[in-house]
């Protein structure tokens, strides 16, 4: 298949599950083994990068007015050494606080994870154990309280679950949003915090990775519109993947994304059975 149809396709894929709650990297690995592509930059660390600085692009257009605040008033709250009751002075150092697991532990265990996870039969189990955690949340957490009212303990737990996505099938917003519920945050504030949180992990994992282009480990470059091609699509894909999961949990439960990662992980263990995946 052309290289262009294949970035599209990738694009699309990352911009979708990274912030729906079904595993962006699960998908980015089941895509290609389920349609058989074996080209090297697919597979690269310089289109993993590509693809992410798209989801990047996405957050910052959809949040580009909630950071307009919390930029400054977290650096007011540094001058000022208070929040000085300022709702956006607490969500700033919030989301400081949420970030710091990833910090500490994605650069040290991603690639550990991620070579550990990588076969489609495990990713298969990490979809089931996610769809596990995303129905027990929406079923025991409480679903009352708004995203304001999270405190720093809360924050960095919501932080350390995040860090479980590194498993490939897990899912980055999956299991965040999961956290918030079990700590009683109604969906779309579960959500919203997710995406808010996701923002600045994002983009640190996603320079962490471009570094790789320095020592010449990122793998091949393509051309320019084949680059093009996977940001466009993970970008607008990952906009209107935001719209849609924050309107749509305004009115329906997870149930949807817990039947959709069970159905997937059922199709992958019947390719594994069948010659394909033999």
């Amino acid at each position: 298949m052309d290289l262009s149809i294949q970035a599209l396709v990738m694009g699309l894929v990352q911009g979708l599950t990274e912030f729906i709650p079904v595993s962006s990297s699960g998908h980015l690995v089941l895509v290609p083994w389920l349609f058989g592509w074996k080209d090297p930059f697919i597979d690269s660390v310089a289109f993993t990068v590509v693809l992410h600085m798209g989801t990047l692009l996405a957050l910052l257009v959809y949040f580009w007015r909630d950071w307009v605040k919390l930029i400054p008033a977290g650096l007011a709250t540094i001058r000022d050494r208070s929040f000085k009751g300022d709702p956006d002075r607490k969500m700033a150092f919030l989301l400081v606080v949420a970030t710091i697991p990833a910090v500490l532990v994605g650069p040290v265990f991603e690639s550990k994870f991620e070579e550990l996870v990588r076969e489609p039969a495990r990713i298969a189990l990490m979809l089931c154990i996610g769809a596990a955690i995303l129905w027990l949340a929406d079923r025991w957490g409480s679903k009352e309280r708004e995203m304001d009212s999270i405190s720093f303990r809360e924050a960095f737990g919501i932080g350390v679950a995040q860090t479980i996505a590194l498993v490939p099938g897990i899912s980055r917003s999956g299991i965040s949003i999961s956290a918030g519920l079990f700590m009683g945050l109604n969906r779309e504030a579960a959500a919203r915090f997710s995406f808010l949180m996701a923002t600045p992990v994002i983009g640190g994992a996603g320079l962490w990775e471009a570094r790789k282009f320095l020592t010449h480990e990122a793998g091949p470059n393509p051309e320019l519109n084949v680059i093009l091609i996977g940001f466009v699509a993970a970008a607008v894909s990952g906009l209107l993947a935001i719209r849609f999961l924050l309107a749509f949990l305004r009115r329906q439960s997870v149930n949807a994304f817990v039947v959709y990662r069970v159905v997937a992980a059922v199709v992958v263990v019947i390719v594994l059975l069948s010659p394909h995946g033999a």
